[in-house]
């Protein structure tokens, strides 16, 4: 499973339709695409919604990306997202991709 940070910004739309009802269709979405929920947070500023989810790939994060902002009316911007850890083992030294 791969983790992926979807940055929501709502529409007009988007706004009308906050509920727990349209969560829980979010939640059930992201188990349709084999994945799931791990956070949401909503903030203050230029993001509405940050989700922190886990899907099995880019194919699904786009699928989901594109069906929540269908469903929902909020604007996603989706992004994969790796641990700190996981980042400083691909670019060190003798990694495929790493600078030398």
């Amino acid at each position: 499973m791969e983790t992926f940070v979807m940055f929501g910004r709502y529409t007009s739309e988007g706004i009308q339709g906050i509920s727990a009802e349209r969560t829980k269709k979010t939640v059930d979405l992201l188990k349709q695409h084999g994945g799931e929920l791990k956070a949401a947070y909503a903030l203050l500023g230029a993001t509405d919604l940050m989700l922190i989810v886990s899907l099995p790939g880019v194919a699904e994060a786009m699928e989901v990306s594109v069906a929540l902002s269908k469903m929902t009316g909020i604007a996603f911007t989706t992004s994969p997202a790796v641990t700190v850890e996981e980042f400083d083992k691909m670019m060190s030294p003798g990694k495929k991709g790493a600078k030398k």
